[in-house]
């Protein structure tokens, strides 16, 4: 053992040599700082790019959506003047017949308008409470009319897609404007549960039945062929009740909740 071993003490610590870390090169240093600033450079100007485009798409928006107000203001009122005319144009007439279309066209149109003006009062909804429409509806309806007749709306609540909420308020539409035409008393339109599709809206009247022939698959008239062609859009089925004596008859369409 040589001297120096032997007086240092058994517990001293031990140093260690190790080698010294070589100097990185300032040159790769700058390099790597300039990459950075360029490169935190190239982020800035594509995020102001990106805000300018955000700004023209919301510019953009705010123009269309004034574009659309005006239109639908202007469809609106359009709408309004025709179904006038035609209600005027049907008073005028000395043609029994003639004034019964004229006045069919009339509401057709006004129903339109409603239709149109209750949507763009909904806020974009995509579902609307089937009840209260149709009764806000009916009451529209019967000013429209100026008839005596008494239209109810009965029975449940019910949460519909607009896709098939607007088409079932045009089918009671058009099933109203027949009970009008040929029935007499008080309509009832009701919504009730149905254990084949889910749900039934249904309009009666009183007054004569239909007779027993009465197909309406081979109905030339126009307002069946637009009831069966709402039916058809939903996916739903059109069922007829020709009930007794002067009970009249009650017309029931038969639908799903979803579409």
């Amino acid at each position: 053992m040589c001297i120096e071993q032997a007086r240092r003490p058994a517990n001293a610590p031990t140093s260690v040599m190790l080698p010294a870390a070589s100097p990185r090169p300032v040159a790769i240093c700058e390099h790597e700082i300039v990459e950075r600033r360029n490169t935190e450079a190239c982020l800035r100007g594509e995020i102001s790019h990106y805000q300018d485009l955000l700004r023209q798409k919301d510019a953009f928006i705010d123009e269309q959506i004034l574009i659309s107000q005006e239109s639908n203001h202007r469809l609106l009122n359009d709408l309004q003047i025709v179904a006038s005319l035609l209600s005027l144009q049907s008073r005028k007439s000395a043609n029994a017949e003639a004034a019964s279309q004229l006045t069919a066209a009339a509401s057709r149109v006004a129903t339109i308008a409603r239709v149109h003006q209750r949507l763009h009062s909904m806020d974009g909804a995509q579902s609307l409470s089937l009840k209260k429409y149709l009764v806000d509806f009916c009451r529209d309806f019967s000013t429209l009319l100026g008839t005596d007749q008494a239209i109810a709306v009965e029975g449940i609540e019910i949460l519909v897609p607009r896709a098939i909420g607007i088409p079932l308020s045009l089918i009671v539409n058009e099933l109203i404007t027949n009970a009008v035409k040929y029935g007499t008393g008080r309509i009832a339109v009701s919504l009730q549960t149905d254990p084949k599709k889910g749900y039934a809206v249904s309009v009666a009247n009183d007054g004569p039945a239909l007779p027993e022939q009465f197909d309406p698959t081979a109905s030339k008239g126009q307002g069946m062929r637009i009831i069966r062609s709402f039916v058809d859009r939903i996916g739903g089925e059109l069922r007829i009740d020709r009930r007794d004596s002067e009970q009249g008859t009650r017309f029931t369409v038969l639908f799903g909740g979803s579409k």
